[in-house]
């Protein structure tokens, strides 16, 4: 947010100007949903069995092996999907 004011300064909502004001709101949405919808495990490494495991999986359907739907999977665990 470019305002131009020093935003070290205490101020109030009242004394911002309506562009001012919205871009305030635009950069916390931006700010809220990115922490809302971001990748908790970004950065993470996986664990080499894991991706051996897991590009084994693809090579499997890949070649015609058989794949289960997440609403399936859902109801096997007993979870709401």
């Amino acid at each position: 947010m470019e305002t131009g004011r020093n935003t070290m300064t205490s101020s109030k909502v009242a004394d911002l100007t309506i562009d001012e004001f919205r871009d305030l709101v635009r950069v916390v949405v931006i700010q809220t949903l990115s922490e809302m919808l971001g990748d908790p495990d970004e950065g993470l490494e996986l664990r080499d069995n894991f991706s051996e495991e897991l590009l084994g999986s693809l090579d499997a359907v890949k070649t015609g092996g058989k794949t289960v739907s997440a609403q399936k999977v859902a109801e096997k665990l007993g979870l709401a999907w």
